[in-house]
């Protein structure tokens, strides 16, 4: 009876140790699969945790008939133009554009236009500021080719400029980090008598406007005197003055590749 009872004990005993030995096999293997298991998930939810979507960009211009694109049949003018290069080439969530131009714009209309209400808020959401300006306080409408004065030239300057210093100061109060640019003028009129005189009116204005853009940090000045220079009237609208299409989009090939900007993400919702 002891035998027996011996026997029976060590097989209970034996099939318990199996047991055990099993049960302990089975904790392992579910511990290992839940850690692959894991480990293949970690990817996909890091993917999923940091997706993120591009930002919106803002871009202000500001300044005469060249920023509405008057001229250029498309409709597009640079300001369009640019815009459409920077989607394809920065891949922005999406480009809210502010055209605030306004044709025959002086800086003097331009600097009132600043005090109105909602300008400022439009300043400081953006992310890059266009202008162009200047033009019309050179050429009253072409009145200072009929009388080539140099003093009278150079009055108009003194003023621009000292125009130019305070809405550069209202945009860097408003706005201290976005790029600025503002495109320097061409000569329409470089086909025309005197060309020798205007060109020399239009450079020395151009001049001036670089060193006064240069005091101030982030705003750059574009040239477009050159781009004009030897085939003017290929790239000019039918009123002599304005760019064509062709004309604005030389304006944009300059002007387009200068434009950097940091493409912040945000986290997916």
């Amino acid at each position: 009876m002891k035998k027996y009872t011996a026997r029976v004990t060590t097989i209970i005993a034996a099939l318990l140790s199996l047991l055990w030995v099993f049960g302990f096999a089975w904790s392992i293997e579910d511990f290992y699969n839940g850690e692959v298991e894991a480990l293949e998930k970690k990817p996909a939810e890091a993917e999923n945790d940091t997706k993120m979507e591009a930002k919106d960009m803002t871009v202000v211009a500001l300044g005469d008939s060249l920023t509405r694109g008057t001229g250029d049949d498309s409709g597009m003018g640079y300001v369009g133009l640019v815009t459409e290069e920077l989607k394809e080439r920065l891949a922005p969530k999406d480009i809210q554009v502010y055209n605030l131009g306004i044709n025959g714009q002086t800086s003097a209309q331009l600097l009132q236009q600043l005090g109105e209400l909602n300008i400022g808020r439009q300043l400081a959401e953006a992310d890059v500021i266009l202008m162009t300006i200047g033009g019309n306080d050179l050429f009253q409408q072409g009145d200072t080719l009929f009388d080539l004065n140099l003093a009278k030239v150079q009055e108009l300057q003194q003023t621009f400029l000292a125009n130019l210093q305070q809405i550069f100061t209202f945009i860097r109060q408003h706005n201290p980090q976005a790029s600025v640019f503002i495109l320097g003028l061409y000569n329409p009129f470089i086909d025309l008598e005197d060309s020798d005189t205007t060109n020399k009116i239009v450079m020395g204005w151009n001049h001036a406007t670089e060193l006064t853009t240069g005091q101030f940090e982030k705003i750059v000045f574009v040239p477009t005197f050159d781009l004009f220079q030897l085939s003017v009237n290929e790239y000019l609208y039918t009123d002599k003055f304005h760019p064509n299409h062709a004309g604005y989009q030389l304006i944009s090939d300059r002007l387009a590749p200068l434009i950097n900007w940091e493409k912040e993400i945000q986290p997916n919702d």
